[in-house]
């Protein structure tokens, strides 16, 4: 079956966001983002993940040290492309910049963690929530 290169693009966005999900169904970690398939787009990387932005988008990134309000370059670029041009970096792009705001800092959703051991009495619950940083892409400089 083909699809064309923005409906693929957008097939393929649906299923991850669908992955990403996890088992309450309730609110995303990452952001759910929707491209058109026109305009510049990058490839970050920043937490150790990896985020296809563009500019205008939200998204929701390991906790940065920054302040909020502030303004961020990432030059961890891995891709630059759009209007018929890709720039592919090994393994960054050269001279390529992204610049975000950082909206504010937020925690995820409580992950439960249980310990337990059949037949020795023994069980542990403990949480976590990991800390996290709202970002809206400002710029993408190639």
């Amino acid at each position: 079956m083909y699809l064309d290169p923005v409906k693929q693009d957008t097939a393929c966005l649906v299923q991850m966001t669908r992955a990403r999900q996890g088992r309450s169904g309730r609110e995303l970690l990452m952001t759910d983002v929707t491209t058109t398939g026109s305009g510049t787009y990058a490839v970050i990387a920043t937490g150790g993940k990896q985020y296809r932005v563009k500019v205008g988008d939200k998204i929701t990134v390991e906790r940065l040290g920054d302040e909020a309000g502030a303004s961020i370059t990432i030059d961890q670029v891995l891709l630059v492309g759009g209007n018929g041009e890709t720039k592919i970096g090994t393994p960054v792009v050269d001279g390529a910049t992204v610049t975000a705001l950082v909206n504010e800092h937020d925690r995820g959703e409580k992950i439960v963690v249980f310990k337990f051991k059949k037949r020795k009495r023994y069980r542990r619950r403990t949480g976590h929530r990991q800390a996290l940083t709202r970002l809206t892409i400002t710029g993408i400089s190639a």
